[in-house]
């Protein structure tokens, strides 16, 4: 048997822009990491259009070369995550701000179609087999046109990868077994942290979202999968810093002391979208159903 438990077993994450690795399930991915998963990261854009939002690095030379310093930050999460991770190459569309919201920029990943975004991601997914793959849901997790974008392009290529009359210069067919979304930014879970900072004597970054946060039960119940990964906060934290541009280390992201995040919220959060292989849920784990493949059982 192999030292690693999961070893053979392969997760692939498909995320909008450099930075989203790290701010969604990368305790999961670092759990899985661990255990011997192999796990793969496909970034649609290169962040290029992002804002600047550490005041530490609003520097000319910053924005004068974004887009390396973005791919340098990618770099450097990539390795504290232990991922291998792949571009799809396409050019961030940037947040449209204003009233109407101006139209999205010429030759951008918003405005490609489903099949032009996918082409490149079907042939990573027949290249690298995933058994597990995550993505955004139909509103993005939030409404930015790349998150969109990312989950409309990651489920058309879930489909059509595995189609083996579809575009068979991109390599052999491979189904991948279940697809995910994330949902790690639920109401449930900011109402436990608010309530767990104010019962500590705390002042919680979350207390003016959550009182304009309607409730939505509905939307809650669509998560069906809790991965428990706590013990990874650091290694998400870590991964987290990396990207300088996007998390101002003195931010809300590291207001919430980390005891209280892994006492109250111990876990990341899923909703199991397809699935080709029997598996009740609520589940625990991604890869609930799905054997340790055979091939790799031996050392």
């Amino acid at each position: 048997m192999s030292s690693s438990p999961r070893a053979g077993l392969r997760l692939m994450h498909v995320h909008a822009h450099p930075d989203d690795e790290s701010s969604k399930g990368a305790a999961t991915t670092a759990k899985y990491v661990a255990e011997g998963v192999d796990v793969h990261v496909v970034t649609c854009t290169g962040g290029e259009r992002g804002s600047v939002l550490n005041p530490q690095m609003d520097r000319p030379e910053v924005w004068e070369n974004i887009a390396e310093v973005r791919r340098a930050e990618m770099d450097a999460a990539r390795d504290i995550l232990g991922v291998t991770q792949d571009w799809l190459g396409f050019v961030d569309s940037g947040w449209p701000d204003g009233d109407p919201k101006p139209p999205l920029p010429e030759g951008c990943f918003g405005l490609v179609s489903a099949e032009e975004g996918a082409r490149p991601l079907i042939r990573l997914i027949r290249e690298f087999r995933p058994h597990v793959m995550t993505t955004y849901d139909e509103n993005g997790g939030y409404p930015h046109p790349d998150h969109i974008q990312c989950h409309v392009v990651s489920m058309f290529a879930f489909e059509k990868a595995a189609d083996p009359e579809y575009a068979p210069e991109l390599g052999e067919p491979w189904q991948v077994l279940k697809i995910y979304y994330h949902h790690g930014f639920n109401r449930p879970r900011t109402v436990a942290i608010v309530e767990a900072m104010r019962a500590a004597g705390l002042e919680s970054p979350w207390e003016e979202r959550l009182a304009k946060w309607k409730e939505d039960p509905a939307h809650d119940a669509r998560i069906t999968t809790r991965v428990p990964c706590g013990e990874y906060f650091p290694v998400r934290d870590q991964a987290l810093l990396a990207h300088a541009t996007q998390i101002d280390p003195d931010g809300h992201w590291f207001a919430v002391p980390l005891d209280i995040q892994q006492k109250v919220w111990p876990t990341e959060d899923y909703e199991l979208v397809v699935s080709h292989v029997p598996s009740s849920t609520p589940e625990d784990d991604l890869f609930a159903g799905i054997a340790v493949p055979a091939e790799r059982m031996e050392s």
